[in-house]
């Protein structure tokens, strides 16, 4: 009852709340382990390159080219990455370089257990160039670090200028972009110029390289920049 006036009152104190966030990062399993990849590639002078795009960009086609074309300049081996089938696995084989297949199934990317768990398989040798030829996406791998000191983002005339724009984590995350099947520009509607300037709207210092697998134009240059690594 108020002492004043007489009538009932009712008073209430509101507790005091603290709310703490707790939040552990998904990846830091992931990121250790990358960490220990990459400290073996640097006890074994190993340089560990990771190539990532969307399907049917070229990839293993520009492995095959550069594993046969370099013979003998470097020392390479390869790690595949699909979700089924050793198809790629085969044709990098048939150039004669050591190479392992991961399968992931219904996952979408490689992580870097998978590619601690094939290292201790195949033990690439010491001072070569090991390609991490990962799952085709341009999404999901471009959260996960394997351990790898260059990733090299393989893109293609047959697909649109407009991709780093919607994929832009990929790109910014990349230290080379390659626009790949440059001898189809006259066949399809592709701006070469713009896609340039997409690229460069991510990440402005993104060097790129074009070239062809199939007519050879710009292999060089893709050669002297894996040999200055």
């Amino acid at each position: 009852m108020c002492a004043t006036c007489g009538c009932d009152t009712v008073t209430t104190k509101k507790a005091s709340r603290q709310v703490v966030e707790v939040e552990r990062d998904v990846l830091h399993e992931n990121n250790l382990l990358a960490e220990r990849n990459r400290g073996y590639f640097l006890a074994k002078d190993i340089l560990a390159i990771n190539l990532v795009s969307s399907p049917g960009s070229g990839k293993t086609t520009l492995l095959e080219r550069t594993l046969t074309d370099m013979k003998g300049q470097c020392t390479f081996a390869v790690i595949e990455g699909d979700q089924q089938t050793t198809n790629d696995a085969d044709r990098i084989h048939a150039t004669g370089t050591k190479v392992t297949q991961i399968n992931t199934g219904k996952g979408c990317h490689l992580d870097a257990h998978m590619i601690h768990h094939a290292l201790e398989g195949m033990r690439p040798p010491g001072e070569s160039i090991l390609f991490i030829e990962n799952v085709g996406n341009l999404v999901c791998p471009a959260m996960f670090d394997l351990g790898e000191k260059q990733r090299v983002v393989v893109m293609s005339v047959t697909e649109g200028d407009d991709k780093p724009l919607k994929y832009p984590d990929m790109f910014y995350s990349s230290t080379l972009c390659i626009i790949n099947k440059t001898d189809l520009l006259p066949y399809v509607p592709f701006d070469i110029e713009k896609a340039r300037s997409n690229v460069h709207k991510v990440k402005a210092d993104l060097p790129i390289i074009e070239l062809s697998c199939l007519s050879g134009e710009g292999l060089n240059v893709w050669y002297e920049w894996l040999l200055s690594k």
